[in-house]
């Protein structure tokens, strides 16, 4: 059964202000002027430049007003002077261009500030309690490449966009030339907390582990998240060294039989073939009873066939013997399911990011500046929940 998550923090919150008071409000959360400061010229020669701050600010309203191209951003700058003046750009001079936008943006990907001040911002949601990270989910999702399509064996040389391939929900291939982007979200707020952006051909179990290790390096996480697609050993082995349980549902197309005298699920199975009743768990040791003896099952043996106790046989298993089968909680228990069924969030974030962002109509080409591409449609889902949080606070006072 599918359940609507609650969120902390709904993006949409901020849309439903209105367009002429929703940019001030935005920029309220943000200080740019420390990243500012590392964009501005060194050389005392040419012409007075643009305001660097403005020109940051103006490629973070870019995603919040739809706006996926510099000559987009440079006609808005130019014909709305609204939006101009609140991106703090001077009116009486002429809008900056689009090659002086696109210079901005290329020194923010040498120099890594966008991914710096996403970093920064997660810091302040956590110190502000918009970002709990208890509960962390994964997953990722397909870009477009704004590229030329080229041969895999090609693009797998230059280490920029490929051809990648999933199977929909409805059971169909889907290709695609571009990128991924991987995401580690916090269920509670929705809100990222890690990414990563790779060609479209890696696999996703590839890039989990460092995503868990990196989250768990900012936030306590006690459960990440995943789908079947990251059912394999070394995720559940990365969660477990950052003291975490890894939630994820088994991916049975692969698996022949499970052990003998066990479910697919890893609950062990009485003499009688019954899968046994979970009784808890101790640490690392889950407890399993005879299901006559909890009244699950009618045995025609009864209890007396496995055990001589009158509180039938019990079984002790070890989850760290087989930290894929053996999840804690049990994978069928109601917990695990209340738990995965916040995956749903992550879920949530990307289309945020796709449909309401312009993270899916980069317009740059190479890794390195679409990643930065991500990177701003992400800072402005945080600085949005930060916007958010100070003015409901500012109208309650």
């Amino acid at each position: 059964m599918y359940i609507l998550q609650e969120c902390l923090f709904s993006f949409e919150e901020l849309l439903k202000i209105q367009p002429k008071e929703r940019l001030p409000i935005f920029f309220s959360s943000l200080d740019l002027r420390p990243y500012a400061k590392e964009l501005r010229s060194r050389s005392p020669r040419g012409a007075e430049g643009y305001c660097r701050q403005g020109i940051l600010r103006a490629l973070l309203a870019a995603p919040l007003e739809g706006i996926s191209t510099f000559s987009g951003l440079h006609k808005r700058l130019d014909t709305d002077l609204r939006f101009r003046y609140q991106c703090g750009l001077p009116l009486d001079r002429e809008a900056p261009s689009i090659s002086t936008l696109s210079r901005v943006f290329s020194e923010l990907t040498r120099k890594d500030l966008a991914k710096r001040l996403f970093e920064d911002l997660v810091t302040r949601c956590q110190q502000e309690g918009i970002i709990e990270g208890s509960n962390v989910a994964i997953d990722s999702a397909a870009l477009r490449a704004y590229e030329k399509k080229q041969p895999k064996r090609k693009s797998e040389q230059t280490g920029n966009a490929n051809w990648g391939a999933k199977i929909d929900s409805f059971g169909n291939k889907i290709t695609w030339f571009g990128y991924k982007i991987h995401l580690a979200v916090d269920t509670k707020s929705e809100l990222p907390i890690a990414l990563e952006v790779t060609p479209a051909h890696v696999n996703d179990g590839e890039m989990a582990p460092g995503l868990i290790e990196k989250t768990a390096s900012r936030t306590s996480t006690r459960f990440f998240i995943l789908d079947a697609g990251y059912d394999q050993m070394k995720v559940y082995e990365a969660a477990r060294n950052v003291k975490a349980q890894a939630i994820i549902p088994l991916n049975l197309r692969g698996e022949k039989e499970p052990p003998a005298g066990m479910t697919s699920n890893g609950t062990p199975c009485c003499s009688m073939g019954y899968a046994m009743t979970y009784w808890g768990v101790d640490g690392d040791m889950h407890k399993f009873r005879c299901p006559h003896a909890t009244g699950k099952v009618d045995c025609p043996l009864g209890m007396a066939a496995c055990s001589s106790s009158n509180y039938g046989m019990v079984v002790k298993i070890n989850a760290k013997d087989d930290l894929r089968r053996y999840s804690i909680p049990h994978r069928d228990t109601k917990r695990w399911k209340e738990l995965y069924n916040e995956r749903t969030s992550v879920e949530r974030c990307n289309s945020r990011l796709k449909t309401y962002l312009t993270a899916d109509a980069a317009h740059v080409r190479g890794i390195q500046k679409v990643t930065t591409h991500q990177y701003l449609n992400a800072i402005v889902l945080l600085a949005s929940a930060l916007a958010v949080s100070h003015h409901s606070k500012r109208a309650a006072a």
